[in-house]
Formats: C-alpha cells, structure tokens, sequence
C-alpha cells in the first residue's frame, strides 16, 4: 500500500506528553494536519 500526495490518511492514534492520546480524527475541520516521516533520524545509517 503505497499513499499518494492528496490522499486521505486514515485516522491513527497516537500518545502525546501533554494530551493524552491524540486522533487524527479530532483535528478533522479545526486544524490543518502535516505528516512527516524522518526514516533515518536516530540511526547510525
């Protein structure tokens, strides 16, 4: 399963420090959402 720019993402949950656990969902007409994946952050590779 590959996602293409302008695909819907599904909704996830996902722990936060402050809030308890955060839902794609609850930001879902309030907020504008930017998900960012750093693969290789935190390795030595």
């Amino acid at each position: 399963m590959s996602a293409q720019v302008g695909d819907v993402a599904p909704d996830f949950k996902l722990p936060s420090v402050s809030e308890g656990d955060i839902t794609l969902s609850q930001y879902k007409g309030e907020k504008s959402v930017v998900l960012s994946f750093h693969v290789f952050d935190f390795t030595s590779g």
